[in-house]
């Protein structure tokens, strides 16, 4: 039995070019995971296996990998930074009991940590912050510092200092043990020395460990009335506390270094082990009911004597065949067990477990609660399905991910690679439940759906490298969405009577439009039963199958609330299908009257740009529509934050790069639906009917 209080499962989060991938080459070398560090910029970092990330330089997928420090076993998963991948992050931290959050000393605090972070804090991940490249140029660690608690809310417990910055770098001070931890030239992480803090850092490091203590001992009353009287506490004592306020996400204690330059990772290392939980210590995972999704109260405890619950959180399909990647929250898994998929109903064989490390794997028999396993060549699995004992049949919470906000019409090249196109978009569509896939009837085009451009352009790329499929590829487009502006009241009358029985049904009822982000919503106020109770559910069944085609130009509705509030029925012609089809009449009547609006997808948008071309920056924004909503100066340069339509926002990255010579980065995501100008409007509009007239 292996000892659960010596796990640790570990994700590594960042923004693009934080460094988390070097981050975890420098770990695994440390623990003697790999004797040579492959380096990304060169293309050859262990975790970084798929060619476009070689490449591209950075991460798409997370990868797993298990090493050992100090007679602790840490499961690490390395996520993407990139904004298109978020939902690798997302689920890799559902599966996760701790993180390292990795910003960058000279950037900060960037947007997709800010996502990252969040996603976090709704997981309640206990984290520890590295923050890393303080041999860069422009590196400052304290003005991270400030930018976590500003920008991120959180309280950062300040470990380790810096001892001299940007090419100066040498090595850290331990603020705990009052100890500086000095580096030689040589590159080589194991090659420091433990020295007396240098004197001119000495008042700084008596003021941290003040601080420190100060902040700590608030997690145990009894220590906190003794520090105020005067006596201090043990380290060990410290050390507790500490523990105690990471897993309580009351503070996150921070380490500084240089992954690349091997600086200041053990002591990084070293608090995995000493205050990151162990898998019995963090909250159990909830169970919900498999009808409704609601939590039952019942919990997945963290042992492997309790009967078998884990989550298929991540699917691969790789050389060797497809492989399942599964957290085992409780009892035991053994090759050749009949287990069961809660979701399908359907029990499945475990054949061939692996551990993972990247793309290589070792082959195991058994695993148990605590472990992050792959098995290879499972049936039905999907993305968040929950495996579980076929006598005690369960669903673990599941994962919920981000509608895609664009689309590009594709179609083979030529006429045999459609074939092998449906079977590896199939693969592909199991492996990132944020990528869909459909087929317009009409035209009988593929079109796939994503959450960026360069999302989909790597999917592109996928399919042409890894399966051989060369795709023609249309137009990207928006994914637009209608809603109406006014309040209706209104009635209808289905009423059909041909030999045999009729059909019947009245409503009178009112349209009106809803609070934003709110979908669709039903309600009924009927009294006195002239709509019987049973035939509600049909009405609002009506109504929701014609919201996903508007009246404008066919994109789905949002945010229209429906209120049934009279209507009229037959003893004996009256059927719920009478007044489903009564309520579809309704809509096709009443959306025309209720002031119908196009909604376009606006991105939150950060662009950073060196100081001299920040006015072409913000007129170019303006010149798309965008609303500026802030900007900061950085040491290298401006972040301008902005809101910004997503169809202005096509090939913006190399418009940029042109106005800012080369230098301007961005990002976005998905920030929220907004009406459309009338002009746009009235383009999209006649757009779609040309393209529906053409077919």
């Amino acid at each position: 039995m292996t000892d659960l209080s010596k796990y640790r499962n570990i994700g590594i989060f960042a923004h693009v070019d934080a460094g988390k991938t070097t981050s975890t080459e420098r770990i695994l070398k440390l623990t003697g995971k790999i004797h040579r560090t492959g380096e990304v910029h060169d293309g050859a970092a262990t975790t970084d296996f798929m060619e476009q990330e070689a490449e591209r330089g950075i991460t798409i997928q997370s990868a797993a990998t298990t090493c050992f420090w100090k007679d602790h076993r840490l499961n690490i998963i390395d996520t993407p930074g990139h904004v298109d991948f978020t939902v690798e992050v997302y689920r890799s931290l559902k599966v996760l009991d701790g993180g390292v959050g990795v910003f960058c000393g000279s950037g900060g605090v960037e947007p997709q940590s800010e996502t990252n972070w969040r996603y976090a804090n709704e997981s309640e991940v206990a984290r520890l912050i590295f923050v890393n490249k303080l041999d860069r140029m422009g590196a400052d660690f304290y003005r991270v510092v400030e930018q976590v608690k500003n920008v991120l809310g959180a309280t950062p417990l300040v470990m380790t200092l810096p001892i001299g910055i940007e090419d100066e770098f040498c090595g850290v001070i331990d603020v705990l043990s009052q100890k500086a931890m000095i580096w030689d030239d040589s590159g080589l992480p194991e090659n420091y020395t433990v020295e007396e803090i240098p004197a001119e850092y000495a008042e700084k490091a008596a003021e941290y460990r003040e601080m420190l203590i100060e902040t700590a001992v608030e997690q145990d009353d009894d220590l906190m009335m003794a520090y105020m009287d005067g006596e201090e506490p043990t380290i060990e004592q410290i050390k507790a506390c500490i523990r105690k306020g990471t897993r309580d996400l009351a503070f996150f204690p921070t380490y500084c270094g240089s992954a690349f330059k091997n600086k200041g990772m053990q002591p990084m290392l070293d608090a995995v082990v000493d205050y990151l939980p162990a898998p019995t210590e963090v909250d159990p995972q909830p169970l919900t009911d498999s009808e409704t999704g609601e939590p039952t109260g019942e919990v997945a405890t963290v042992s492997a004597d309790e009967p078998l619950r884990a989550l298929a959180f991540k699917i691969m399909d790789d050389r060797f065949g497809a492989l399942t990647f599964i957290r085992i929250y409780s009892g035991k898994m053994k090759k050749g067990d009949t287990i069961l998929n809660s979701a399908t109903g359907k029990t499945e064989r475990i054949g061939r477990m692996v551990e993972m490390h990247a793309d290589e794997r070792n082959e195991i028999d058994s695993a148990q609660a605590g472990d992050i396993i792959a098995v290879v060549g499972m049936k039905n699995v999907q993305t968040g399905h929950t495996l579980c004992d076929p006598k005690n049949e369960c669903t673990l919470e599941p994962m919920i991910f981000p509608e895609p906000v664009i689309s590009i019409a594709v179609k083979p090249k030529d006429k045999g690679g459609s074939e092998k196109m449906g079977i590896a978009i199939g693969k592909m569509v199991a492996e990132d439940p944020s990528f869909q896939v459909e087929t317009d009837e009409d035209s009988g085009e593929t079109i796939l759906k994503g959450m960026g451009e360069l999302h989909l352009d790597i999917k592109v790329d996928i399919l042409k490298r890894t399966y051989g499929v060369e795709l023609e590829v249309g137009q990207p487009q928006v994914a637009y969405r209608e809603t109406i502006t006014q309040a209706v009241e209104d009635s209808y009358t289905h009423k059909k009577q041909s030999g045999g029985s009729g059909q019947f049904g009245k409503i009178d009822y009112r349209i009106k439009p809803g609070e934003p982000n709110s979908g669709f919503t039903f309600s009924s106020t009927v009294v006195g039963g002239n709509v019987p109770k049973e035939f509600w559910p049909a009405v609002e069944k009506g109504f929701a199958m014609m919201m996903d085609e508007g009246v404008l130009a066919g994109f789905p509705v949002l945010d229209v609330e429906v209120e049934l509030f009279d209507g009229g029925f037959h003893a004996v012609d009256s059927s719920a299908i009478a007044f489903e089809i009564a309520a579809k009449g309704a809509f096709r009547q009443s959306m025309p009257k209720a002031g119908a609006q196009l909604l376009e997808p606006i991105m939150k948008v950060d662009v950073f740009t060196p100081e001299d071309h920040v006015g072409d920056v913000i007129g170019d924004l303006n010149r798309r529509r965008g609303m500026i909503k802030d900007q900061e100066a950085g040491v290298t340069g401006v972040r301008i934050k902005a809101d910004v339509p997503l169809s202005e926002m096509f090939g913006y990255i190399g418009h940029l790069r042109t106005i800012t010579s080369g230098r301007g980065q961005f990002s976005m995501e998905f920030s929220h639906y907004a009406a459309c100008p009338q002009n746009v409007a009235d383009e999209v509009i006649a757009e779609v009917k040309a393209q529906k007239d053409a077919k």
